[in-house]
């Protein structure tokens, strides 16, 4: 399991990439003032990514492209 400290608004992307039609399990593990832990359930062999890690992987990919 995957588990990452978050503040209001921030997001998280799985997946994103063709082929990745896969279940996926959030689960809250914790709530402090504007902090939310969650935990991801997923396959392996599924990306998982901060979205601002991610918008800067598919902008880099752009260019590249």
């Amino acid at each position: 399991m995957l588990v990452l400290s978050r503040k209001n608004r921030e997001s998280v992307v799985v997946g994103g990439s063709d082929g990745f039609h896969r279940l996926l399990k959030v689960t809250v593990l914790g709530i402090q003032g504007t902090d939310v832990k969650l935990g991801f359930e997923v396959d392996p062999d599924v990306p998982v990514h901060r979205c601002e890690v991610w918008e800067r992987d598919q902008a880099d990919a752009d260019q590249i492209a």
